[in-house]
């Protein structure tokens, strides 16, 4: 599991920001999957998607993406990664080809992350956002729906 803890150059929890907003999050709980609700709803619900926002600039590391408050999929996905890892728990990355007109080409690449929950094992959660027809929720053992049902 230790790989899942780790910090990269994405996913950099060990940043100053990263870290404070990670320990604000978990503010003093101890239940992993309290704080991992924490984690994704704040990403989810605060992390504006550039896509949907048309907003920039275009993010990459969790840093980045905290500090400006927008990021891709992908981008939003190591942010959570970070916050998670920060908190102790482990946290991977995990990618889906996505159609862009009903199953057939052209594709995208869609980010989102897998986490380890000791009530649930791997748990995969989408922080993209919630837009209509989208209502991404945590819900553990529940896979809750998320931008792949579309």
């Amino acid at each position: 599991m230790e790989q899942y803890l780790e910090a990269t150059e994405y996913i950099d929890w060990r940043h100053r920001t990263v870290l404070e907003k990670a320990q604000s999050l978990s503010a003093g709980e101890h239940n992993q999957t309290v704080i991992a609700r924490r984690c994704f709803e704040f990403v989810r619900d605060q992390i504006k998607h550039s896509w949907d926002y048309q907003i920039g600039p275009v993010t990459c590391r969790a840093s980045d993406v905290l500090e400006h408050g927008t990021g891709y999929c992908y981008a939003k996905s190591h942010l959570l990664a970070a916050l998670l890892r920060a908190n102790g728990i482990p946290a991977g990355l995990c990618y889906q080809r996505l159609s862009l007109h009903d199953g057939g080409p052209p594709y995208c690449l869609h980010g989102l992350n897998a986490v380890w929950l000791p009530d649930h094992g791997w748990y995969r959660v989408d922080p993209r956002g919630n837009k209509p027809g989208i209502a991404a929720q945590f819900a553990p053992p529940r896979r809750a729906p998320c931008l792949l049902d579309q």
